[in-house]
């Protein structure tokens, strides 16, 4: 019903005035209650992520550690491609993404706040380094060097290790590490300006609309090592599933103190 609202709200006449003086009234229309306690929004809990990770190799490993790392859509996530890295691996600079039904790629984003730059913990941006090292164009590919599926994805390699460790429900798809990603920030107590950022949530108060924190990228670079990233990665990485917390203050804690 949204996106049939925004559809005649977006008939205007000449003055820019709506053509359609349309009253929406749910109940009138018989609209069903949305109950968001009963939406299936499950989140994958750290221990999980960590056997994900070291029961899989190469791309699937990859994909995994980017998605908990970072709580970038799925659709962006296959559509990135090695030159964007910026700030020797510690940035990622979201600008396309993966069609939903077609393997290609496309300039436009979901919405407006989610072109937008996601910074790396050291020790993610190592392994994604390592990774990459020797790789040209698309992070994710076929062994055609065409983008992936993202549902066919979900079917040859998620889902299939989620049913063998009892955790496939409803709603368990790619968006369940987005929703770690999250939910990691929050407990961490992210500054939440830059949180939003990097989830690419729009503000929602004047106070988030003014703040102009997500444009301090080395106050965004010392906030994604403080807040770590929750989950195990593989031996030849430094493994940590707490976050990395610095032994003397940094200058994101200096000026949270001030």
């Amino acid at each position: 019903m949204e996106h049939v609202k925004q559809v005649v709200e977006s008939l205007n006449g000449p003055n820019g005035e709506p053509f359609h003086q349309r009253k929406w009234d749910a109940e009138t229309m018989d609209l069903p209650i949305v109950e968001h306690a009963e939406q299936k929004r499950p989140s994958l809990q750290a221990n999980a992520i960590s056997k994900l990770i070291v029961q899989s190799s190469g791309q699937e490993q990859a994909l995994y550690i980017l998605q908990a790392a970072t709580g970038m859509r799925i659709s962006e996530a296959l559509a990135l491609e090695t030159h964007h890295f910026t700030n020797a691996g510690r940035t990622i600079v979201v600008e396309q993404q993966v069609e939903k039904d077609a393997a290609k790629l496309v300039k436009y984003l979901k919405t407006a706040a989610a072109k937008r730059q996601v910074d790396l913990h050291p020790d993610i941006a190592e392994y994604l380094q390592r990774y990459t090292a020797g790789r040209t164009g698309l992070l994710f590919h076929t062994a055609n060097n065409t983008p992936h599926l993202y549902s066919n994805l979900e079917d040859r390699w998620l889902t299939p290790r989620l049913i063998e460790m009892n955790l496939d429900e409803e709603g368990m798809g790619w968006h369940s590490l987005k929703r770690f990603r999250k939910t990691w920030l929050r407990g961490q107590r992210c500054l939440e300006d830059i949180n939003n950022f990097w989830m690419a949530h729009k503000p929602q108060t004047m106070s988030e609309v003014y703040s102009h924190l997500h444009e301090d990228l080395q106050l965004r670079l010392d906030e994604a090592q403080r807040v770590g990233y929750g989950f195990a990665l593989p031996a030849a990485n430094i493994a940590s599933v707490v976050p990395i917390v610095p032994k003397t203050p940094t200058k994101t804690a200096t000026r949270k103190a001030a």
